[in-house]
């Protein structure tokens, strides 16, 4: 056994096992996860979750009222900044919410709309795939 403070390598080829079955044939269900994630359906029901939920606005201040004639205008553009994985989500708007203690508060970050509905949108395929509660 070679310890770890010595320049020397223990002799573990990690990368050989990772990559040595490069036949790994990949879950049906996880294939073009981003295709499923920004198919119009998935949007169109991740908008409507984040309208019912009345979601408060990050720190562009667009307030959910606004957002489908924002989505309608720039949602082709957006969905292919994140097909070619350039889309960058907003800095979050902190807010302090006050806690029942009385002079304590709570710190929430509160993302734009518009990164509320992409959030939901991966929620939304990734969660039953991964046994989680889709919210």
């Amino acid at each position: 056994m070679v310890s770890a403070e010595q320049k020397e390598y223990a002799g573990v080829f990690v990368h050989q096992r990772i990559t040595e079955n490069n036949d790994i044939i990949t879950d049906f269900q996880t294939d073009k996860l981003m295709e499923k994630i920004l198919s119009n359906n998935n949007l169109n029901q991740a908008y409507k979750k984040v309208k019912s939920n009345k979601g408060a606005g990050g720190v562009d201040r667009m307030n959910v009222d606004e957002l489908l004639s924002f989505l309608k205008d720039n949602g082709k553009q957006l969905k292919q900044q994140l097909m070619d994985g350039k889309y960058k989500p907003n800095p979050v708007r902190r807010v302090e919410i006050p806690k029942e203690t009385k002079g304590e508060y709570r710190k929430l970050g509160v993302p734009t709309v518009v990164d509320q509905v992409f959030q939901q949108a991966i929620t939304q395929v990734l969660s039953p795939l991964y046994g989680g509660t889709v919210f």
